[in-house]
């Protein structure tokens, strides 16, 4: 029987398995395959004197990475990784790879960055790479059940839009007929439409694009964000839900992802609550201390701010009331104290990874908001003409999936959790 190369075991006796030549071993009398497929690595080990001619004629022939079926006798041996090996009664190849290889799938001679992307079809062959993109597939998974389970509804906004969420110039325009149209920066306009229409709550995980021009480890132009919003609540309930599931998140891959966990190399630790909450202003004090270009009140963090801050805190933390003047035109001032509003960020100790506000659900004063960005309403009258006709109070966030895996699993660069990266850089694969 054909078994994933998991379920092959001594038991089994006898196996048919498909999968990549991992790595080919002759030492004279014996030749050795190792054969992978998404599940594991087998051993295939020809006894030269002991298999039919045509068998050894086929392995000669065997390159690296070419597809090959396998049926034969399940022996138990300690040595062979999983602790067996299959002896071939048949051996066939059913699709060549061609030699020399872009890159090494084995990992004993590093690729850089480029060239794994460049060849990521078979980067991601890797069982390490494999790894992060089955605990990333985890965390969305995770993610919807919980966010389901708390009677958010899922839904699907447009990319292609006509006005700038935001306003300002990080916009990829596009032809779109007789048209202007932008690729969307966010679905922040579109979801609290929603709670218009009386979703109450909902959330989506989908592409963001945003041109800006950064050429770093941890940005992206086209990144995947979760974004939720729910009506009826505060900065302060939306903050506890972002919390309730970035411990959920963890928990649910530390259970269920052991192995991909392991060879990783990461022991997975479950944030615990609550998160500490830091005003800005404390925030700012803090990264004084150490920094050597200081921050002033109104200045966004730097990266070598938020790793100060991050030092010092040592776990998920919120930075929270920021000033209403760098924050979006839909973040809610305090009433009581207007310069500052109820917006917050969701820290890991090395870098953000959400941002999110109580929003402004009253129509007059979101034009009001509006025009005082420096921005046209007329431009937003799709969205502003939901606020005319009873918007609950409502608050969100949007979290960054890739950012999330990046810190979750300690990678070096944010390309490592996206299989094809778009950077200011690269358009292909």
């Amino acid at each position: 029987m054909r078994l994933p190369i998991r379920a092959v075991t001594p038991e089994t006796e006898s196996a048919e398995i498909i999968g990549w030549v991992h790595e080919v071993r002759d030492l004279g009398g014996l030749s050795f395959f190792l054969i992978r497929d998404r599940t594991g690595i087998i051993q295939v080990t020809i006894p030269k004197k002991k298999v039919p001619a045509e068998i050894l004629d086929v392995a000669r022939s065997v390159s690296r990475e070419s597809v090959v079926r396998v049926q034969g006798r399940v022996k138990a041996i300690e040595k062979a990784p999983g602790g067996r090996e299959i002896v071939p009664e048949e051996l066939e190849i059913i699709s060549v790879a061609e030699s020399p290889l872009p890159l090494d799938v084995a990992e004993k001679v590093p690729a850089e960055m480029d060239t794994r992307v460049d060849s990521r079809f078979l980067d991601a062959r890797k069982p390490r790479v494999r790894a992060i993109f089955f605990i990333r597939s985890a965390v969305t998974c995770a993610a919807t059940s919980f966010l389901s389970s708390r009677g958010c509804v899922d839904i699907a906004t447009p990319k292609i839009v006509a006005a700038a969420t935001e306003g300002g110039t990080e916009l990829f325009p596009i032809a779109y007929f007789e048209k202007e149209a932008f690729m969307n920066q966010s679905p922040q306009l579109y979801k609290q439409m929603m709670m218009a229409a009386g979703f109450e709550g909902v959330f989506e995980i989908g592409p963001i694009f945003r041109a800006e021009e950064h050429n770093t480890v941890r940005h992206l132009n086209e990144a995947t964000s979760l974004d939720v919003e729910v009506s009826f609540a505060d900065h302060n309930d939306v903050m506890e839900l972002l919390e309730d599931l970035i411990v959920h998140v963890y928990g649910a891959v530390a259970r269920d992802c052991s192995e991909h966990l392991a060879e990783l190399g990461v022991d997975l630790a479950v944030p615990a609550k609550p998160f500490p909450r830091i005003p800005y202003v404390e925030a700012i004090e803090i990264a004084n201390r150490t920094v050597e270009e200081k921050l002033s009140f109104g200045d966004d963090l730097s990266p070598a701010a938020e790793r100060a801050i991050g030092d010092t805190i040592g776990q998920h933390y919120f930075i929270v009331d920021w000033p209403t003047d760098i924050r979006p035109y839909y973040a809610m001032p305090y009433p009581e104290k207007p310069e500052f509003c109820k917006a917050f960020d969701l820290m890991h100790p090395r870098m953000e990874l959400s941002s999110g506000a109580q929003r402004v659900h009253n129509h007059d004063n979101l034009v009001e908001r509006i025009r005082a960005k420096g921005l046209s309403p007329e431009s937003f009258e799709f969205y502003l003409k939901a606020f005319r006709y009873g918007m609950p109070p409502h608050a969100g966030w949007g979290l960054g999936i890739e950012r999330l895996v990046m810190t979750m699993l300690d990678l070096q660069n944010i390309r490592e959790a996206v299989l094809f990266p778009r950077d200011r850089h690269r358009l292909t694969p």
